[in-house]
């Protein structure tokens, strides 16, 4: 079979008949070593060429998809960096994002086939199927933004950022969002079909997917074989226990992690921590990471967010005055009604209806006119039961929209603590159009 691999166009005809014999019925198991030798001697671009040819033999798509199992896990061993994924415990966060990466390899592969089938193909049917499985995967592929980069950048580069190391996080989030971008783009080049010639339009996706599949796969190899092992080596367990507790915030891309790993230790917040760099930890790095390192001078974040005299709210600390500047900055008017019915706090700017101090401490019920008093009570009784969550209005106040809404405020156990009154003045909210992003602000 060794010589046979000296030559290309055998290696083709070696993979077709291993497909063949998985449409005939063989496993990936008994014929994963065979596809492996093969699979080693192929570039990444003959590969979606023999993906082609072997789909117009008959070979069904999910055949295709086994091989590209394959083909990942070959990359994998190739980009590992030392760092053995087997090693590391099924559902600790980088188990998780190590098989994600997976799947992100696997579906940038097989946007490359669809692609390339999509420019071979003269059938025109079969040309609707192409650009409907591309346009399909493309919205697939967008969840990894949403979801596998997300978590790097808002759950582990700060923990990087609080020992000084800010260089990387900064690299690998512009590359993240050149891959975001990029898939943006395809998917509007996807929506013209009917607005340029066939050939053109043909061209176009290829050269856009050709962009999109290497960002992709380019940004596997430095997460696997450079960012992966370096928070490995910097992590502690309880900052990685605190990771682990928040990932289903931005949830996953197509892997739903094992409920396996539960180290008994204390989750760690980054301003928890007091984390140096050893010379050990740096030697320690990928060269990669040494070498961005290297003429730094890194400077640890120690500073503290919770303060002598601060209040430790849901998630965070606050000082008083921080807290009563707060609810003057909000854009909209608030107040709030104990348990008891009585008025014990409004917010004084932006405020729409005239109120005053001698309001506090007054039963809400006689701060409405009479007519209005019996749906105040239905209002408060139905929260209390808790029988409804919101009770809202709108009116017309000369040429405003004004929009009027009732929350109940519950404990943790659902215990009923008052109702707070939100008032907006959304006149200019109605009227907003398109979009205008923060790259926008000038």
């Amino acid at each position: 079979m060794s010589e046979l691999l000296k030559n290309k166009e055998a290696k083709k005809e070696i993979l077709k008949d291993l497909l063949r014999q998985l449409h005939a019925g063989k496993s990936v198991e008994e014929l994963k070593e065979q596809f492996k030798e093969v699979l080693r001697g192929l570039t990444p671009l003959e590969i979606p060429l023999v993906e082609q040819e072997l789909v117009k033999e008959g070979i069904s798509t999910k055949e295709i998809a086994k091989m590209c199992d394959i083909h990942v896990e070959l990359f994998r061993e190739a980009v590992s960096g030392g760092l053995d994924i087997h090693k590391i415990p099924s559902g600790h966060p980088l188990h998780t994002l190590y098989l994600e990466n997976d799947r992100i390899t696997r579906d940038a592969e097989m946007l490359s086939f669809y692609a390339s089938s999509l420019a071979s193909s003269e059938d025109e049917l079969k040309r609707v199927e192409w650009v409907i499985s591309l346009r399909e995967l493309v919205d697939e592929l967008k969840e990894i933004g949403r979801t596998h980069y997300a978590r790097e950048e808002m759950l582990i580069f700060p923990y990087l950022e609080r020992r000084g190391i800010t260089a990387v996080p900064t690299v690998l989030w512009t590359k993240h969002d050149e891959n975001r971008y990029a898939l943006k783009g395809l998917a509007r080049l996807l929506a013209t079909e009917n607005e340029m010639g066939w050939p053109e339009f043909v061209e176009r996706i290829r050269k856009k997917v050709e962009d999109v599949s290497s960002g992709l796969v380019e940004m596997v190899f430095r997460e696997n074989n450079i960012f992966y092992p370096a928070v490995y080596a910097l992590l502690s367990e309880g900052e990685w226990l605190a990771i682990k507790q928040q990932e289903e915030i931005f949830g996953y891309y197509k892997f739903a992690p094992a409920d396996e790993w539960h180290p008994e230790v204390r989750p760690l917040q980054p301003y928890e921590i007091e984390a140096s760099l050893t010379a050990e930890q740096i030697l320690s790095l990928p060269p990669e990471v040494q070498m961005a390192l290297r003429g730094q001078r890194l400077e640890t974040d120690k500073t503290r967010p919770g303060k002598e005299g601060d209040f430790e709210v849901d998630v965070g600390f606050l000082s008083p005055r921080e807290i009563s500047e707060i609810f003057k900055t909000l854009p909209f008017e608030i107040s709030f009604i104990d348990r008891e019915d009585r008025v014990k706090f409004y917010s004084k700017n932006h405020q729409i209806f005239a109120r005053s101090r001698s309001v506090i401490g007054r039963p809400v019920q006689l701060c409405h006119p009479p007519k209005s008093v019996y749906l105040v009570e239905k209002i408060l009784r139905a929260f209390k039961e808790g029988k409804r969550e919101v009770a809202e209005f709108w009116l017309n106040s000369g040429d405003r929209l004004i929009h009027i809404r009732y929350f109940p405020v519950r404990d943790d156990k659902g215990e009923y603590l008052g109702t707070i009154e939100v008032i907006q003045d959304v006149t200019g909210i109605k009227k907003l159009e398109g979009q205008k992003r923060l790259l926008d602000w000038k």
